[in-house]
Protein backbone atom coordinates (compact mmCIF):
# COMPACT_ATOMS: atom_id res chain seq x y z
CA UNK A 1 0.00 0.00 0.00
CA UNK A 2 1.17 3.83 -0.68
CA UNK A 3 1.48 5.76 2.23
CA UNK A 4 1.62 9.78 2.43
CA UNK A 5 2.27 12.30 4.56
CA UNK A 6 -0.81 12.24 6.44
CA UNK A 7 -1.00 8.92 6.88
CA UNK A 8 2.46 8.85 8.22
CA UNK A 9 1.40 11.64 10.50
CA UNK A 10 -1.81 10.20 11.94
CA UNK A 11 1.01 6.95 12.96
CA UNK A 12 2.98 9.33 14.43
CA UNK A 13 0.22 11.20 16.40
CA UNK A 14 -1.22 7.57 18.13
CA UNK A 15 2.39 6.15 18.35
CA UNK A 16 3.38 9.18 20.67
CA UNK A 17 -0.01 9.22 22.04
CA UNK A 18 -2.04 5.84 21.78
CA UNK A 19 -4.96 7.02 23.64
CA UNK A 20 -5.92 9.52 21.26
CA UNK A 21 -9.19 9.81 20.24
CA UNK A 22 -10.02 10.14 16.62
CA UNK A 23 -11.82 13.34 17.02
CA UNK A 24 -8.49 14.98 18.69
CA UNK A 25 -6.28 13.54 15.77
CA UNK A 26 -8.54 15.23 13.57
CA UNK A 27 -8.45 18.86 15.17
CA UNK A 28 -4.74 18.33 16.02
CA UNK A 29 -4.02 17.66 11.68
CA UNK A 30 -7.23 20.02 10.52
CA UNK A 31 -8.88 17.34 8.79
CA UNK A 32 -12.26 15.97 9.18
CA UNK A 33 -12.46 12.63 11.63
CA UNK A 34 -14.11 10.82 9.06
CA UNK A 35 -10.49 11.23 7.10
CA UNK A 36 -8.79 10.28 10.54
CA UNK A 37 -10.86 7.35 10.76
CA UNK A 38 -10.84 5.94 7.07
CA UNK A 39 -7.34 6.39 7.16
CA UNK A 40 -6.83 4.23 9.88
CA UNK A 41 -8.98 2.13 8.67
CA UNK A 42 -7.24 1.47 5.39
CA UNK A 43 -4.03 1.26 6.69
CA UNK A 44 -5.13 -1.39 9.03
CA UNK A 45 -6.75 -3.64 6.47
CA UNK A 46 -3.91 -3.75 4.81
CA UNK A 47 -1.57 -4.18 7.15
CA UNK A 48 0.42 -0.69 7.61
CA UNK A 49 -1.06 -1.10 11.06
CA UNK A 50 -0.80 -4.51 12.32
CA UNK A 51 -1.85 -4.22 15.99
CA UNK A 52 -3.30 -1.63 18.48
CA UNK A 53 -2.16 -3.43 21.97
CA UNK A 54 -0.15 -2.04 24.40
CA UNK A 55 3.93 -3.82 24.56
CA UNK A 56 4.47 -4.54 28.36
CA UNK A 57 8.33 -3.76 28.43
CA UNK A 58 9.76 -7.14 30.28
CA UNK A 59 12.50 -4.81 32.19
CA UNK A 60 9.98 -3.23 33.68
CA UNK A 61 8.47 -6.42 35.18
CA UNK A 62 11.46 -8.47 36.42
CA UNK A 63 12.95 -9.75 32.66
CA UNK A 64 16.11 -7.03 32.80
CA UNK A 65 18.11 -9.62 30.78
CA UNK A 66 17.82 -9.66 27.03
CA UNK A 67 19.76 -11.94 24.56
CA UNK A 68 19.96 -12.95 21.15
CA UNK A 69 20.00 -16.92 20.36
CA UNK A 70 21.18 -18.42 17.24
CA UNK A 71 19.17 -21.87 17.44
CA UNK A 72 20.58 -24.98 15.13
CA UNK A 73 16.93 -26.98 15.02
CA UNK A 74 16.45 -30.40 13.97
CA UNK A 75 15.90 -30.10 10.28
CA UNK A 76 13.36 -33.30 10.02
CA UNK A 77 10.62 -31.50 12.47
CA UNK A 78 10.41 -28.57 10.26
CA UNK A 79 10.65 -24.63 11.40
CA UNK A 80 6.95 -24.41 11.97
CA UNK A 81 6.84 -27.26 14.55
CA UNK A 82 10.25 -25.70 16.37
CA UNK A 83 8.25 -22.41 15.91
CA UNK A 84 5.35 -23.61 18.03
CA UNK A 85 7.40 -25.60 20.74
CA UNK A 86 9.39 -22.22 21.22
CA UNK A 87 6.01 -20.32 21.74
CA UNK A 88 5.15 -22.29 24.70
CA UNK A 89 8.30 -21.07 26.53
CA UNK A 90 6.99 -17.55 27.67
CA UNK A 91 11.12 -15.92 27.90
CA UNK A 92 11.06 -16.42 24.07
CA UNK A 93 9.77 -13.07 22.86
CA UNK A 94 10.35 -13.29 19.16
CA UNK A 95 11.44 -16.14 16.23
CA UNK A 96 12.87 -15.80 12.84
CA UNK A 97 13.86 -18.31 10.37
CA UNK A 98 17.34 -17.02 9.62
CA UNK A 99 20.01 -17.34 6.87
CA UNK A 100 23.36 -18.10 7.52
CA UNK A 101 24.87 -20.55 10.06
CA UNK A 102 21.85 -21.11 12.09
CA UNK A 103 18.28 -21.89 11.80
CA UNK A 104 16.34 -19.13 13.52
CA UNK A 105 17.08 -16.69 15.50
CA UNK A 106 15.38 -15.86 18.74
CA UNK A 107 15.38 -13.00 21.13
CA UNK A 108 14.53 -14.05 25.10
CA UNK A 109 14.25 -11.99 28.50
CA UNK A 110 15.47 -13.51 31.65
CA UNK A 111 15.46 -12.11 35.02
CA UNK A 112 19.09 -12.24 35.50
CA UNK A 113 22.24 -13.73 33.25
CA UNK A 114 22.07 -17.01 35.39
CA UNK A 115 18.10 -17.16 34.68
CA UNK A 116 19.23 -17.25 31.21
CA UNK A 117 20.65 -20.59 31.23
CA UNK A 118 17.69 -21.60 32.77
CA UNK A 119 15.95 -20.22 29.50
CA UNK A 120 18.75 -21.56 27.08
CA UNK A 121 17.86 -24.83 28.96
CA UNK A 122 14.08 -24.69 28.52
CA UNK A 123 14.61 -24.08 24.81
CA UNK A 124 16.64 -26.91 24.11
CA UNK A 125 14.52 -29.07 26.45
CA UNK A 126 11.93 -28.77 23.38
CA UNK A 127 14.49 -31.51 21.66
CA UNK A 128 13.60 -29.71 18.71
CA UNK A 129 16.79 -27.34 18.90
CA UNK A 130 20.04 -28.97 19.00
CA UNK A 131 22.07 -26.45 19.39
CA UNK A 132 22.33 -22.85 20.72
CA UNK A 133 24.61 -19.93 20.86
CA UNK A 134 23.59 -16.34 22.48
CA UNK A 135 24.93 -12.90 22.82
CA UNK A 136 23.75 -10.57 25.60
CA UNK A 137 22.26 -7.30 24.66
CA UNK A 138 24.24 -4.76 27.02
CA UNK A 139 22.54 -1.59 26.00
CA UNK A 140 19.58 -1.32 23.96
CA UNK A 141 19.72 2.22 21.99
CA UNK A 142 16.14 1.88 20.15
CA UNK A 143 13.98 -1.14 19.28
CA UNK A 144 10.86 -1.58 17.43
CA UNK A 145 11.80 1.58 15.07
CA UNK A 146 8.93 1.37 11.96
CA UNK A 147 7.59 5.00 12.19
CA UNK A 148 10.72 6.81 10.42
CA UNK A 149 10.77 4.07 7.95
CA UNK A 150 7.07 4.47 7.66
CA UNK A 151 7.62 8.16 7.62
CA UNK A 152 10.25 8.19 4.63
CA UNK A 153 8.18 5.71 2.24
CA UNK A 154 5.66 8.71 2.66
CA UNK A 155 7.97 11.36 1.21
CA UNK A 156 9.07 8.67 -1.52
Amino acid sequence: MKVDELDAKIVRLFSDEQRMSVLEASRILRVARATVQARLDRMVSSGVISRWVPQPDPRAFGFPVVAFCSLTISQDLGHEAVAEALSRIPEVLEVHTVSGDSDLMARVAAKSNSDLQRVLDAVTATKAVLRSSSVIVLNTHFEDRTLPLLEAAARS
